[in-house]
C-alpha cells in the first residue's frame, strides 16, 4: 500500500507490527515521543507453559519524563539470562527454536546494548531476515502530535487494546507448544511465530 504508517518501537515486537511491516510500503518507527510505560516497547508477550507470560526489560529510571530515544536499559539483575532461560523453557519443544536459537543467543549472552531502541532495532532486523522481509521503513526526526496522510498506530497498537479496533489485522491460528493445555493465544511476539511455524511464518502475516 502507498499509504504510511507510524509505528512505536517495540521488544519482540507481535505479530500485529509485523503485518503492519509487511503491508506498508512506508513505515515510520517514533523515537522522540514521550515513553509511556506497559507498552510493546520494552516487553513483549510469550506462550509459557503457564500460558500467557509477559517479559519485561528493566529500564535506568530518572525522575523527569523521557523521550524513547534516551531511554537507557538497566543492567542491575542479569534479565537476560532470565529472558533467555524463559524463551528456552516456553519453545524448546516446539518445531523450530534449535533452527533459530543461534540467531538470538547473543542478545542474551554476549552484547549489553545502552539503549531501548538499538536493542529493538538490532532485535528487529534480525527477525525481519528471518522472515525474508525487506520493509521501507525510517525513523522519526522529531516528534508531532499528528501526522496528515499517516495511519498513527503509537497509541492504538498496545497490549491494552483489543485487537477488535484494528480492522486491518486478521487473526489467522496457528499450532502452539500448550495449545491444549491454554487453548489458542493470538497476537503474541513474532517469535512465537518463528519458532511454532519457521518459513511459514511469513505467511500468517
Amino acid at each position: 500500500m502507498n499509504q504510511s504508517v507510524l509505528l512505536p518501537t517495540a521488544y519482540l515486537a507481535p505479530i500485529q507490527y509485523y503485518s503492519k511491516l509487511k503491508k506498508y510500503q512506508n513505515c515510520l518507527i517514533e523515537h522522540f515521543e514521550n515513553y509511556p510505560k506497559q507498552s510493546y516497547r520494552g516487553r513483549c508477550n510469550i506462550y509459557s507453559p503457564n500460558g500467557l507470560l509477559t517479559l519485561s526489560i528493566p529500564l535506568v529510571k530518572r525522575n523527569h519524563r523521557q523521550i524513547m530515544k534516551d531511554i537507557k536499559i538497566s543492567y542491575d539483575y542479569d534479565w537476560q539470562k532470565i529472558h533467555w532461560r524463559t524463551l528456552e523453557s516456553s519453545y524448546r519443544s516446539s518445531p523450530f527454536f534449535e533452527y533459530y536459537e543461534d540467531d538470538f543467543y547473543s542478545f542474551y549472552h554476549d552484547t549489553k546494548t545502552e539503549y531501548l531502541i538499538d536493542l529493538n532495532e538490532s532485535l528487529q532486523q534480525k527477525i525481519l531476515g528471518l522472515l525474508k522481509l525487506k520493509p521501507h521503513y525510517s525513523f522519526t526526526t522529531a516528534y508531532h502530535e499528528s501526522y496528515p496522510e499517516t495511519i498513527d498506530l503509537r497509541s492504538e497498537m498496545h497490549p491494552k487494546i483489543a485487537l477488535e479496533s484494528d480492522t486491518e489485522f486478521k487473526v489467522k491460528p496457528y499450532w502452539q507448544v500448550f495449545e491444549t493445555k491454554h487453548g489458542f493465544i493470538p497476537n503474541l511476539s513474532i517469535v512465537d511465530l518463528l519458532f511454532n511455524q519457521g518459513s511459514k511464518a511469513s505467511d500468517f502475516l
